[in-house]
């Protein structure tokens, strides 16, 4: 059953991850919104929906560990693994506007939540701050890309954009990208529960199982999603898909579950002296990775998988 359950899963992933980024391309388009704006808001929040749902079960079972582990965890997979096997597969251009803006912004959040973290907890207060600024950047990042796409258009655009901007192609894409999401959601469900329990097994701990197996899995939709839009050539979206995904994690998922818990949320010392540390650096990778010719390569896809790989090594080696 649990093997019959993983194939389906694997299914529901490619569906949905092909059905999320042609409704989010179309989208982007009769809406007057770049892919990238697009990959870093409906696309990367729709596919963090699974870190979201898990962390705030776990947190409402008692489990905080768990929650902050699958979202460090999930940031760090994101990065290594995710933009490591969309690069390996196909190099992925990078837009100024992420390296000059997104991206210090994600390495500034990582290091504010680590700052957060000094006394082993995330508080409540904490938590309002980081969800709060998550609802500014969503504005910031809808009204600067409508403006600058406003800006950049010709004359006699306006006809083509109304066709597009009809109802009824609205309503399909609004469709594909509902149905893309509830496929990944379903798709990384199965694929999780099966994986933790093969791992509880085995014996291996709660902590790691938050940062590596859980993270991984609700990472699922971000996976296939950046991996389809690779494919499919909206390079665009994979990387916002990645960026965007991070910064919704720190802001969204941590913060909301900090805001739910009277008393904060809990952070391990092994969280606080190693794996948020790594969180930090590798989104430092990113900046030196994303500027140099503004393109991600083979070369430096294969370097992040490696690094993930020695990471996953640590954990076991350390836990």
């Amino acid at each position: 059953m649990t093997t019959i359950l993983f194939i389906l899963g694997l299914i529901l992933l490619l569906g949905g991850a092909e059905l999320l980024v042609r409704g989010a391309s179309k989208l982007a388009a009769a809406l007057g919104l770049s892919p990238l704006v697009i990959g870093l808001t409906v696309v990367a929040f729709g596919t963090s929906s699974p870190e979201f749902s898990v962390s705030l079960k776990t947190v409402l079972s008692g489990q905080s560990e768990v929650a902050a582990g699958n979202v460090i965890g999930s940031n760090i997979f994101n990065i290594l693994f995710i933009l490591g096997i969309s690069a390996f597969i196909t190099p992925l251009n990078v837009q100024e506007k992420l390296v000059r803006y997104d991206v210090p912004f994600m390495v500034a959040l990582s290091g504010l939540v680590w700052l957060f973290s000094y006394n082993l907890v995330i508080g409540r207060f904490e938590g309002i701050f980081l969800f709060s600024m998550l609802m500014i950047y969503i504005v910031l990042l809808i009204y600067f890309g409508r403006k600058k796409k406003d800006l950049s258009s010709e004359p006699g655009q306006e006809d083509d954009v109304a066709s597009r901007m009809s109802f009824k192609n609205v309503f399909r894409d609004l469709i594909f990208i509902a149905l893309g999401l509830t496929m990944l959601i379903y798709g990384s469900g199965w694929f999780v529960e099966g994986a933790i329990s093969a791992a509880r097994i085995l014996g291996v701990s709660e902590l790691v199982i938050g940062l590596t197996i859980v993270a991984a899995g609700t990472s699922l939709p971000e996976v296939f999603t950046s991996v389809i839009a690779a494919f499919r050539g909206e390079r665009d979206i994979a990387v916002g898909n990645v960026v965007g995904s991070n910064i919704f994690n720190l802001l969204g998922v941590l913060g909301f579950t900090a805001i739910m818990l009277p008393e904060g949320l809990s952070i391990s010392s092994s969280l606080f002296y190693f794996d948020l540390p790594v969180m930090l650096v590798v989104a430092l990778f990113c900046l030196p990775i994303f500027i140099t010719g503004k393109i991600i390569n083979r070369k430096e896809g294969a370097f992040l998988l490696l690094i993930y790989i020695l990471y996953v090594i640590a954990l076991y080696i350390l836990n």
